[in-house]
């Protein structure tokens, strides 16, 4: 993609023209305003679901300050007047560096969750990953993205049945990889949600994936009862019952008189995740599918090994932003480590702390061959929808356009270490 004609001076020119017009986006384009206004359009329970992180949040602290290690060394006298986002991954040729990162649950959001977002993504020509925790089926979103490129991610249920189906219907979706999380296998301990006593899944939401699926449909008519928490009877627990029932597949008053909404819920969280994974188990998957297959949550070199050695087409270097183990290593920190133990046998994926431009040039530098940004464009679609996402998006692109040029950079290939000082 020539970005010489438009991209980051085109995205600027709107933005100043639009200005002088008196029309101002909703969408702030300075990322911690971001945030705050999000927070002011979200429920308690929204942001905190999407904002926090683990434990005091060290994590999440680490992956923001881990970037400011590494400063750029800008060079000068470089023709830059031509530029080119174009990278490769995983064989083909992608427009930019840039991934959307899963989130789940997107409807505490807005409304139109999953299916803005893949919206905008197509529009923006941007990768999305498919959370395996949406508020939408996968076929939906896939729908709405024509012929987009996407991908998707895979919490592995206890049942592997369950894992099949869901890795095959990501196939007939035209998902291209298959992301398998690993640092999921149990929830990590969130304060913020832990304090409102809010999980969304217990109220039925994040789980269209699930309530999609024919296997899923098939173990929650046996409803075992299973590991779901009994709320005592109460005003508020039947409150939750409907709102579990609202988000169940057709209407209200079937998914309540049926049973179906809490038994999804019930299965749900018997299922959901499987703390008993070891590296043996990829030997399944790869019998499921031809696709290629990534492993999303490495932070340790010697891990990054043993996925070369197990045969699999890239991993993500990622700490799930933070929400899993508090006190953990920055992802900015742990990749050059984790990028010298590949050498390049692998593709590698990079996210948690990405806030602009300059992380996206410094995560490139130190060995992702692509990086995903997560909490941002969902502050973008709460503030306005789906072109609150094209605006996090446009002007994430834009930033990291024009900090490669000003960097002396006018190619993707270009960008390496030797741009970096500690």
């Amino acid at each position: 993609m020539d970005q010489s004609a438009g991209g980051a001076a085109a995205r600027q020119r709107e933005i100043y023209v639009h200005g002088a017009a008196g029309r101002r986006s909703p969408v702030p384009v300075d990322v911690e305003e971001l945030e705050l206004a999000a927070r002011d359009v979200m429920t308690p329970e929204a942001f905190a679901y999407i904002a926090g992180g683990a434990g005091r949040e060290r994590t999440m602290e680490a992956n923001l300050a881990g970037f400011d290690a590494w400063q750029i060394v800008p060079r000068m006298l470089r023709d830059v007047g031509t530029r080119s986002l174009q990278t490769e991954f995983l064989g083909q040729t992608l427009a930019s560096p840039l991934l959307l990162s899963p989130i789940g649950v997107l409807e505490m959001a807005h409304p139109e969750a999953d299916l803005a977002v893949g919206r905008a993504a197509a529009a923006c020509d941007v990768p999305y990953i498919f959370s395996n925790q949406a508020s939408e089926p996968m076929e939906a979103v896939a729908e709405a993205m024509g012929d987009a490129r996407r991908y998707f991610q895979l919490y592995w249920s206890k049942s592997n049945e369950l894992v099949e189906s869901f890795v095959s219907r990501a196939e007939a979706a035209g998902c291209e990889a298959i992301f398998v999380t690993l640092d999921t296998t149990l929830l990590g301990w969130r304060t913020r949600d832990l304090g409102l006593a809010y999980l969304p899944f217990l109220r039925g939401k994040g789980i269209a994936q699930y309530t999609s699926d024919p296997v899923f449909e098939r173990l929650m008519q046996q409803d075992t009862e299973g590991d779901a928490p009994r709320a005592p009877i109460s005003v508020k627990a039947l409150a939750t019952l409907v709102e579990s029932a609202m988000s169940y597949p057709g209407s209200t008053l079937s998914a309540l008189g049926s049973g179906n909404a809490l038994k999804a819920v019930r299965t749900f969280v018997d299922i959901y995740s499987r703390p008993t994974l070891t590296w043996d188990d990829l030997d399944f998957l790869r019998q499921c599918t031809d696709l290629p297959i990534l492993l999303k949550g490495i932070q340790h070199p010697d891990d990054a090994r043993r996925a070369v050695d197990a045969g699999v087409q890239g991993i993500m270097v990622s700490n799930h932003g933070g929400r899993q183990v508090d006190g953990a290593i920055g992802s900015i920190e742990a990749l050059p480590a984790i990028a010298e133990a590949v050498g390049g046998q692998i593709d590698i994926a990079f996210d948690s702390g990405i806030r602009g431009g300059a992380d996206m040039l410094k995560a490139l530098a130190l060995g992702a061959d692509v990086v995903g940004v997560g909490r941002p464009y969902c502050y973008g679609l709460a503030i306005a929808g789906e072109s609150g996402v094209r605006d996090v998006l446009g002007n994430l692109l834009a930033d990291f356009e024009l900090t490669m040029a000003l960097s002396g950079v006018s190619e993707v290939s270009q960008i390496s270490r030797d741009l970096l000082e500690v």
